[in-house]
């Protein structure tokens, strides 16, 4: 019997639900988020201290709901082994999406899966094309939740907040707020918070 193609199948969902058929497939596979150490916890607001991150990215053009979508049917054949030697690679969450046009109806999007820990940039298999391989080096993130269904103005307004509480603690932004997904919009029942992050110097 062929092998699933998992990629493609979730591929086509996830460009029609911004990826909500992927996340609960990686959900079931009890996918891990990376650890790091809390340094500030103020209401719903924390700064958190993150070792250096290995990553796969990859740019796309569009709305949200286009780059997740796309970017994530891209960056899942690879860690499903689709398309190139070596076994699967197991996934960590959150999924990363960082608007590179500025504000909520960026055009152009960096979207990227972590890698686990137990990998490195020399052992994780060659990537095929528009798939790039980096490193995030061990950062402070300021980081806030966004309880409900992901959407461009709730993403938009929860960054300003955080931004505004980042000011009155004198905290510097490194780069541009950063949406961080743990599950999907299509989910029933109760459902982890995506979360907004945002570098600091």
């Amino acid at each position: 019997m062929a092998k699933l193609g998992w990629g493609k199948i979730l591929a086509g969902v996830a460009a029609v639900a911004a990826g909500g058929a992927a996340f609960i497939y990686i959900r079931q596979r009890g996918a891990r988020a990376p650890l790091y150490q809390t340094i500030v916890a103020d209401g719903g607001f924390e700064i958190r201290r993150y070792p250096a991150l290995l990553v796969i990215e990859t740019l796309q053009h569009g709305s949200r709901d286009r780059a997740l979508g796309a970017g994530f049917g891209l960056l899942a054949e690879y860690m499903f082994g689709e398309g190139r030697e070596g076994d699967e690679i197991p996934m960590t969450l959150p999924l990363l999406a960082e608007p590179l046009s500025g504000g909520s109806g960026a055009r152009d999007w960096r979207i990227r899966f972590i890698i686990p820990e137990a990998f490195t940039a020399a052992s994780l298999p060659p990537p095929g094309g528009g798939i790039a391989i980096a490193e995030l080096p061990p950062r402070d993130m300021a980081a806030a939740k966004v309880a409900g269904a992901p959407g461009d103005r709730l993403f938009a307004n929860t960054a300003k907040s955080l931004e505004a509480w980042l000011q009155s603690r004198g905290r510097v932004a490194a780069g541009a707020a950063v949406q961080a997904y743990y599950n999907s919009p299509l989910l029933s029942g109760p459902v982890r918070a995506n979360e907004i992050w945002i570098p600091l110097l």
